[in-house]
């Protein structure tokens, strides 16, 4: 008896294990699939972009020289009027104290030696005139011809004389021509000698310096590029695919990869008129206000700008999208147990989920592979995946933020 109950048993298993195989078999393959839900959504596009300033500065030498100091280095903030190089200036400090001498020659021993020549100049004038007035006065046999001649040309080479020294006196006077010339080479030289200490034009901060103790520099060659203080940018080159989308004014948010837990803002203030050939994208600027502390010129970031976003939207996966052809796609639609092709109208779209429109509602389940092979008609049994919830929808690190494009 107990050997029949042990067959009996054995039998029941068998015939259970049986039905139960050709359950799952009339159910058909284990497929994943998705619950279509209604959700807040928020899309953005997502490209990765640098940091760059508004403006820049190059500085030069305007002189030839060798540099004797170099006061600054890369990362150094300068404000306008610092002193950023010194050159060797021995040949020209020392033509500018031979013209400061000139000026104090002129003032006190040229100057006053000329009008003591005058005076004296002045004095043989006076005496030749007193001489060759009295000869003429004399009768006629008492003085020959020849000494009246000889005293009226000693008169003409006096007056000669003083007119020659007054016009030098009257040159080398306060404020006349010889000192305007010897002040305006000491000017020159003076504006020469400041060209060998090179100071910044701007304030901003030091990018890069090409230039150490001993260089000989000339004044094609730039020293140093200065980053101006003032506005700061982050150029970003979308794909062209998302050209409609984007406008200007427009709020994202800006990750800087060294800084990865500092997030920052920033919003859309060019939109390049025409798209790279080369690279099929649009270059976009962001401006930065206010700047980071941390931030750097070229430093690479994430950016993310937030496009478009719905309260309440229909959402599902993109990999249950299939043959997306514009706005339209594919899915397969499970209905009482078996698969059928949908097409539905997309709206909000990107990497991770889209907006579906039209073609589905609510509660809808779809597989999660829109590329099988299987037919309509097909019976598949649904493992639904985790799709996520509304308090999720409204977190940005969720994945309902729908990034159209990485760069």
């Amino acid at each position: 008896m107990r050997a029949i109950r042990y067959k009996t048993v054995i039998i029941i298993i068998l015939i259970l294990a049986a039905c139960f195989a050709v359950f799952r078999w009339w159910q058909g393959p284990q497929m994943l699939g998705y619950t279509v839900v209604s959700m807040p959504l928020v899309q953005t596009v997502v490209a990765t972009g640098r940091v760059v300033t508004v403006s820049r500065t190059q500085v030069g030498s305007e002189i030839t020289g060798v540099v004797l100091k170099r006061l600054v280095q890369e990362g150094d903030r300068v404000k306008q009027g610092d002193l950023l190089l010194i050159l060797r200036s021995d040949e020209i400090a020392a033509q500018v104290r031979q013209a400061e001498a000139a000026l104090t020659e002129l003032a006190t021993s040229t100057r006053p030696q000329v009008a003591v020549d005058l005076a004296n100049a002045k004095l043989q004038l006076t005496q030749a005139s007193r001489e060759a007035a009295r000869r003429r006065n004399l009768s006629q046999p008492s003085v020959s011809t020849e000494a009246i001649e000889q005293a009226q040309k000693a008169e003409s080479q006096a007056r000669n004389n003083f007119e020659s020294v007054r016009l030098r006196s009257a040159a080398l006077a306060s404020g006349e021509v010889e000192e305007v010339m010897l002040r305006e080479r000491l000017t020159a030289l003076q504006a020469q000698f400041a060209k060998t200490k090179i100071r910044s034009e701007v304030a901003g901060r030091v990018l890069t310096r090409n230039v150490e103790p001993g260089d000989l520099v000339q004044p094609s060659r730039t020293l140093f590029t200065i980053a101006l203080d003032g506005s700061t940018e982050i150029r970003v080159p979308f794909d062209e695919r998302n050209l409609s989308r984007l406008a200007l004014q427009q709020h994202a948010s800006v990750i800087a990869d060294a800084y990865p837990d500092k997030p920052f803002s920033a919003r859309v203030n060019f939109i390049a008129p025409s798209i790279d050939p080369q690279t099929g994208t649009v270059d976009v600027r962001l401006i930065v206000d206010p700047v980071p502390t941390f931030l750097r010129q070229d430093m690479t970031v994430s950016v993310n700008i937030k496009t478009d976003q719905r309260e309440k939207a229909l959402v599902i996966p993109n990999d249950a999208l299939g043959s997306l052809q514009g706005d339209t796609a594919v899915v397969l639609l499970m209905g009482e147990g078996k698969i059928k092709r949908q097409k539905v109208t997309l709206g909000l779209r990107g990497l991770t989920m889209s907006e579906v429109i039209s073609g589905l509602s609510a509660g809808d389940i779809v597989l999660a592979d829109a590329a099988s092979a299987l037919t309509d008609g097909t019976r598949v049994h649904i493992n639904l995946k985790k799709t996520l919830s509304a308090d999720q929808a409204h977190d940005p690190n969720s994945q309902n933020e729908l990034p159209m494009k990485l760069n």
